[in-house]
């Protein structure tokens, strides 16, 4: 069993490229002993954005805080804010990006373990 709040987790700034302006932190994870889920919270800056980018498993986002879209592989933008959950299946390309000009968007991000 594992305990631990949001503001232990260290958090990195994204390098990947094609991300701007994109925090993480990984609170829980297989270093944990996680067996089937990693938990990510990618804190994106106002104007900034996670890379477009696909993968082959699917991931789940719940949005903490703020506002913003999930931009899809035609680039169509689809809102998302505060309270709002997303899936996205494997292959699919997306990004995430802030629409605010002022405040952060942070999101949870669940993943296979062996993806983190």
């Amino acid at each position: 069993m594992k305990i631990t709040n949001l503001a232990q987790a260290e958090k990195t700034k994204m390098t990947m490229e094609g991300a701007k302006d994109t925090w993480k932190q990984v609170p829980i994870s297989k270093a944990d002993g996680a067996p089937t889920f990693s938990f990510r919270v990618f804190t994106i800056m106002a104007g900034g954005h996670t890379p477009y980018h696909r993968h082959t498993s699917e991931h789940v986002n719940y949005i903490i805080e703020g506002e913003g879209a999930l931009v899809d592989e035609k680039g169509n933008e689809h809102p998302v804010k505060k309270g709002d959950f997303a899936l996205v299946l494997p292959n699919e390309k997306h990004c995430y990006k802030n629409t605010s000009s002022q405040h952060p968007m942070v999101m949870i991000c669940a993943v296979p373990r062996e993806y983190e």
